[in-house]
């Protein structure tokens, strides 16, 4: 346990320096390299969620005895984001659900992925009361960004998403975040103040969708394709800026393989003492941006 603290602390120290690619990370980069395409042809992989492993899908397979909550306790239950507790092995956790649904009926229901202000106040309530608790967090994220309708503003949906952004910093639990396929905006990092970010292989994680920034910077969205280039939204690009932790593989046997890789993770965060967490979780968002002087 004190190795994994000291060694935990020696990766996380105060002074702000760039983040260093761990080396099974950059095999995997090195890897990918050669097969990831264009970064618009990821877009659309990301986006085909009818093909795609979903949070849901991990949940129903691997988180055993799974009670989903329901609500925010101020204004209602927002479909969009699913939340509830359960025990991953041996591990009991809470785990929160942000994604569009497959089939339309789904689609519907989950209002295509784009939460209110009362999904992002629930998975709050969930996040706090896994802290009060002990138990670690995973979140599961696929979304184009957070509903941005009259009611949803009305009723405070950028003073929500900062709450949880402020919260989810001081939060005295691990916290675990996988981009499932889209990571848009603000409505995806409401759930991505993490101690780690993974995203799988296909998916993306940006500011801003390709044909948002194509209309504002070039007033044509044809040129999609241009913008999500100079994005740098692809899972390889942002390991590459130390946005990111790891890069899940989109194999045949990757839910097994990510159930075993989240539950090690899980472990070791688990060993660390809440000022240690807290303090690496900090730093991983103070160290990005950082560039080398020369």
């Amino acid at each position: 346990m004190q190795q994994t603290i000291k060694t935990y602390k020696k990766n996380n120290k105060k002074n702000k320096k760039p983040t260093q690619i761990p080396n099974q990370l950059q095999a995997k980069l090195t890897s990918l390299g050669a097969v990831k395409g264009t970064a618009f042809e990821i877009v659309s992989r990301a986006r085909d969620v009818k093909n795609r492993i979903s949070g849901s899908d991990f949940v129903n397979a691997y988180i055993e005895q799974y009670t989903e909550l329901h609500g925010d306790r101020a204004y209602g239950d927002d479909k969009a984001i699913n939340g509830g507790i359960g025990w991953l092995g041996n591990i009991p956790v809470t785990a929160i659900v942000l994604e569009k649904g497959k089939t339309t009926a789904e689609r519907i229901a989950r209002n295509f992925g784009s939460a209110h202000p009362e999904g992002y106040r629930k998975a709050l309530r969930l996040m706090q009361q896994a802290e009060k608790f002990g138990r670690p967090i995973i979140c599961f994220v696929d979304t184009t960004g957070a509903y941005c309708g009259i009611g949803a503003e009305e009723r405070g949906q950028g003073y929500a998403i900062a709450q949880n952004i402020m919260h989810m910093m001081t939060l005295k639990t691990p916290i675990l975040t996988i981009l499932m396929g889209e990571g848009g905006s603000g409505g995806a990092l409401a759930l991505a103040v993490a101690d780690e970010v993974w995203m799988l292989q296909n998916s993306i994680y940006s500011v801003i969708s390709p044909e948002g920034c194509a209309s504002i910077l070039f007033k044509d969205v044809s040129k999609a394709p241009q913008a999500a280039q100079s994005l740098k939204l692809t899972a390889i690009d942002l390991a590459n800026y130390g946005i990111i932790d790891d890069i899940i593989l989109e194999e045949e046997d990757m839910l097994p393989k990510l159930k075993k890789q989240i539950i090690e993770k899980l472990e070791t965060l688990q060993l660390l003492d809440n000022k240690t967490l807290l303090q690496g979780r900090y730093n991983r968002f103070r160290q990005i941006g950082t560039i080398l002087e020369m």
